[in-house]
């Protein structure tokens, strides 16, 4: 929205998805702002990626991920619990590569599939945003082992990520910025992990009261010497979406391209996000 409306992106975040000011999907880099003291957000989605590879099982073909489904939790006025996870990955293969967990795959088709890794996270605001100076927020997640490596599609390994979340709004523009480390166990030798460094970027854009457009990019750099081990790659995405309010709930989509080789060519999804008052925080 443009200046001469009178109506930064904070408020029109307000008036768009009542108190889910903070969350960003379809982005995947995360605001620092939590929902709120005893509210509940529940998102879903789908999502389609071509050429996607999986270079410790060998796997590479076109990944369909459906539902896509997170809640978050505002335990108080500055922090909140976060669970994600996409109950369904369907793989369709298109080729099959010799690789160090190939021998565990037990699907000898053309598809496998498997539910998605668990993700649970806890966000927490040190600062929030005041003129001058941008909000700042810590983010610690595991990611469990519930996609098997016997599908092709898991690791079977359990990471630890921990960010720091930097936002500020400027005009109808709001920049969000996340760096961090993430500790991903070698698949193959369970005694031995690989450092990543992890990053994104987002730019948010409102263009009317219920509409916005989004982008962002995003990833992770390896660190180890000598290479990494497989699942524990250098990665990184771009997109380019937006976001449409009706009444209580906001619509999403958003198009990516990946920004390595071994990243999807290109893909999309859609969703959707709630979020309503359950419970008083005594």
């Amino acid at each position: 929205m443009m200046r001469r409306c009178a109506m930064p992106l904070t408020v029109a975040a307000l008036l768009m998805a009542g108190p889910a000011v903070a969350q960003q999907r379809p982005l995947v880099t995360e605001d620092p702002e939590p929902i709120g003291a005893g509210r509940v957000l529940i998102e879903g989605g789908l999502e389609v990626a071509r050429s996607m590879e999986y270079p410790a099982s060998g796997l590479e073909g076109k990944l369909f991920r459906a539902p896509m489904l997170g809640v978050s939790i505002g335990i108080s006025s500055i922090a909140e619990l976060q669970m994600d996870m996409s109950l369904y990955d369907s793989l369709s293969i298109g080729q099959r590569r010799a690789a160090p967990l190939s021998g565990l795959v037990t699907s000898t088709g053309t598809k496998t599939s498997d539910t998605g890794d668990l993700f649970i996270g806890t966000k927490i605001r040190m600062i929030a945003e005041g003129v001058g100076h941008p909000a700042l927020s810590v983010r610690f997640a595991t990611k469990l082992p519930n996609a098997s490596n016997e599908s092709g599609l898991g690791l079977d390994t359990t990471d630890f990520y921990g960010s720091l979340l930097v936002a500020k709004t400027v005009q109808s523009v709001r920049v969000v910025a996340n760096g961090g480390v993430a500790i991903l166990p070698d698949p193959v030798v369970g005694n031995r992990q690989n450092d990543v460094i992890t990053y994104g970027l987002s730019l948010a854009r409102a263009v009317t009261n219920e509409s916005e457009i989004v982008s962002e990019v995003n990833g992770r750099i390896s660190t180890r010497n000598g290479g990494p081990f497989p699942g524990t790659e250098t990665r990184g995405q771009a997109s380019l979406g937006g976001r449409y309010t009706r009444g209580s709930i906001r619509f999403d989509g958003r198009i990516f391209f990946g920004l390595k080789d071994i990243d999807p060519r290109i893909g999309f999804g859609a969703g959707f996000t709630y979020v309503f008052n359950a419970f008083q925080v005594p």
